[in-house]
């Protein structure tokens, strides 16, 4: 067992997102090189990574579930902490992205040279807003035919709203490149044409063909720092001479930092190379702890008391512990492993803590630091640590840890609602009950995947954010859980709303069985609601429906909300306020209100006008231009709305909305319409209304 001591200061917590293929676990094999945490660099194409440890991802090639490490990287004489989380490109496992960006402190965003900023690249941009994570963008795969960092840059300027800071120039193009120009220090950093894992760098003059090129750039760079940063301002305009090159590194890492506070654009410093052929990986470990924040920069996190009041707690050993469990995993030794950021104070093996949502007490187990699949067992972790425990066993992803006698609960996170889902039987009774637990344990690691009984059928109904998600959950069932189902087709998770507002319904139950009878009245209006899923409001004043019945009612609607009233699908966007009601002394009880709410809600919402939705995801189609117009007449066929054509390194680029109902087998089709040329991303966008033909079909005639 070992325990780690530490600098707050020399910490990083940072995450690596990006498009799928655009090099992220290769990125971060070579930064586990390059850092001596791995003696030889996996490949993603020959199944041998260290962050894809999962037999799902080495067999497709793809990040499925986040990974974490930790690693050390010198940079002027100070050895620094890099925690970090390697997240998956595919929108199917976007969740994993979201949980991740929810506690790290920094994130470095990979971009395609040849691709710029794609689809998936503007989704996990908007996350690290949401969460304002600052973070730097490294341009990789500038050794492909077809790379252009000029190009990309300004993608990043116009496609994300984002300042970019350029602190390198490529030297050399496609097979050519070479190296890069450090525009701050103002110097050439060579590697050899091919070079191999740890080969050594030059750091040489700027190379004349270059110069012209590194001077005006460096002048737009130093420009842009001092628009967004007054102290810079003033030394790179108060006449006393060119700032120094620890002046600006300082300024970048402020404005850099200071973008993450939701104030402004973001501004992010852009590095470039090309992580497979080994060059430009060592000059971004700087950049990662040159402007990447640390826990102190990120300073005190916010929370609430359990009775609301607002709670701080600093970065800092010695304050009351706090921690946010953002994943479960199940491991088959070890059972249930959850992941925590810590923030605040510190924690040992054998402690106890208290769960603030639950109200419940949880024994420490056993203490782990994570490299990908691998543990390293600790005996205590601290503020701004990254770690796995053993032995909780009430704690989902999202909760809050904490000191027993100074509770808080922080800000949780939201996932999106899956919109795909297929039906599941076991083979057997004994697969019945490895087909519970499997789905037992796969929703306690993954909150977009659902399970529930089909009310009509009997059958197990899951449900995922895309076809991928589902076949990569159904095929965990088998191999970890071994568990023997037949599984249906995909099928689209509809969603059902309201068009209409009913101002006030009526409904009383009452029910006499020979003893105490039962009793409620009350009067709701329901209408659509803009502001989410759905809300619930009281307005009933003179204890005409005592207070304590109040709750019941609600539960009742929401009840019937996930029952739908159409087709049995869930009602979103609603509101539902109660006016009025009556009681009985003897006769009513929560259980009365609580059918009451159930029954009033399905009669009103019925006069509303409710009508089917269906997710519409959004599409990018990347075909040769010859094969343009079977693209563009395939998409216009499957109902979809066809927003934008463009042009991206030769090829065609059709950006279109397209329902989820009509893009099962897309793939293929497409595959066959272009001789295997063209290829697309998807990725949800909203919720739409059904044509009505289409939805009679679907709710059987009830719309």
């Amino acid at each position: 067992m070992t325990t780690t001591v530490r600098s707050l200061a020399t910490v990083r917590n940072i995450g690596i997102m990006a498009h799928i293929d655009a090099g992220k676990t290769t990125t971060t094999e070579r930064i586990l090189f390059y850092t001596g945490v791995s003696h030889k660099a996996g490949e993603v194409h020959d199944g041998t990574t260290a962050m894809d440890w999962m037999i799902q991802e080495r067999e497709r090639g793809i990040t499925i579930t986040s990974a974490a490490t930790t690693c050390h990287w010198q940079l002027d004489g100070v050895e620094h902490r890099v925690n970090i989380i390697d997240t998956p490109g595919h929108v199917d496992f976007t969740v994993e992205v979201e949980r991740c960006l929810r506690v790290l402190d920094g994130a470095v965003a990979v971009f395609d040279a040849v691709a710029g900023v794609e689809p998936q690249s503007e989704a996990v941009w908007r996350q690290a807003d949401r969460y304002r994570v600052p973070r730097i963008c490294f341009v990789n795969k500038l050794d492909r035919a077809g790379a252009d960092f000029a190009r990309c840059v300004e993608m990043i300027r116009t496609h994300l709203g984002a300042v970019p800071l350029v602190v390198q120039l490529p030297i050399g193009a496609e097979a050519g490149f070479r190296g890069v120009v450090d525009l701050i220090g103002r110097r050439a950093v060579l590697w050899p044409v091919d070079a191999e894992l740890g080969s050594a760098y030059d750091v040489v003059d700027i190379p004349a063909t270059h110069a012209g090129a590194a001077a005006e750039w460096r002048t737009r760079l130093l420009e842009a720092v001092a628009e967004h940063d007054a102290l810079f301002l003033e030394q790179y305009l108060g006449g006393g001479g060119e700032p120094t090159e620890r002046q600006i590194h300082e300024a970048v890492r402020r404005v850099t930092i200071a973008s993450g506070t939701g104030d402004g654009p973001v501004v992010t410093p852009v590095l470039c190379g090309t992580a497979f052929k080994n060059k430009g990986v060592q000059p971004l470990l700087d950049g990662i702890v040159r402007y990447l924040p640390s826990p102190l920069d990120i300073g005190a996190v916010e929370g609430e008391a359990p009775d609301g009041t607002a709670v701080v707690r600093l970065p800092s050993d010695d304050e009351p512990f706090s921690a946010l469990a953002f994943k479960v995993a199940t491991d088959r030794h070890l059972g249930k492993l959850s992941f925590l950021r810590i923030y605040s104070g510190h924690v040992e093996t054998g402690g106890t803590v208290r769960n603030t949502v639950r109200d419940k007490k949880e024994r420490i187990g056993k203490l782990y630091r994570v490299h990908a699949d691998k543990r390293e067992e600790i005996t205590s972790a601290a503020a701004g640590d990254i770690v796995v425990v053993q032995g909780l066993r009430h704690t989902v992803t999202g909760e809050t840890l904490c000191d027993p006698a100074h509770p808080v609960v922080l800000e949780s996170m939201d996932f999106p609602a899956p919109v795909i889902e297929m039906a599941i039987e076991p083979v057997s009774k004994a697969d019945a009950d490895k087909l519970a637990l499997a789905i037992q344990r796969l929703a306690e690691e993954d909150p977009s995947f659902r399970a529930e009984t089909d009310r009509e059928t009997g059958q197990t109904v899951v449900s995922g954010m895309g076809e991928l998600h589902l076949e990569v959950l159904v095929d965990r069932m088998r191999r970890e859980f071994d568990v023997a189902a037949n599984v249906g087709r995909p099928r689209v998770a509809y969603r059902e709303t309201l068009l209409a507002a009913v101002p006030g319904h009526d409904f009383t139950y009452r029910k006499q069985n020979g003893g105490k009878g039962h009793y409620a009245r009350i009067r709701i209006a329901v209408e659509p609601w803009e502001g989410g899923h759905y809300e619930f409001v009281s307005k009933v004043v003179g204890g005409r429906v005592p207070r304590e019945f109040v709750p019941s009612v609600d539960e009742g609607c929401q009840a019937a909300l996930d029952a739908g009233v159409l087709a049995g699908y869930p009602l979103t966007g609603v509101r539902v306020t109660l006016l009025d009601g009556d009681f009985h002394v003897v006769d009513s009880s929560e259980g009365a209100f609580r059918i009451a709410g159930t029954t009033a809600f399905q009669e009103a919402a019925r006069l509303a006008s409710p009508v089917l939705l269906e997710p519409v995801m959004a599409v990018e189609v990347t075909t040769p231009s010859d094969h343009l117009g079977d693209v563009i007449g395939d998409l216009n066929a499957r109902r979809g709305q066809v927003k934008a054509i463009g042009e991206r390194s030769g090829a065609s680029v059709v950006t279109a909305h397209v329902p989820l109902a009509e893009m099962f087998g897309y793939v293929g089709d497409l595959r066959g319409r272009t001789s295997g040329r063209a290829a697309f991303t998807m990725r949800f966008a909203a919720y739409a209304q059904v044509p009505r033909s289409i939805a009679e079909v679907v709710t059987g005639g009830r719309t």
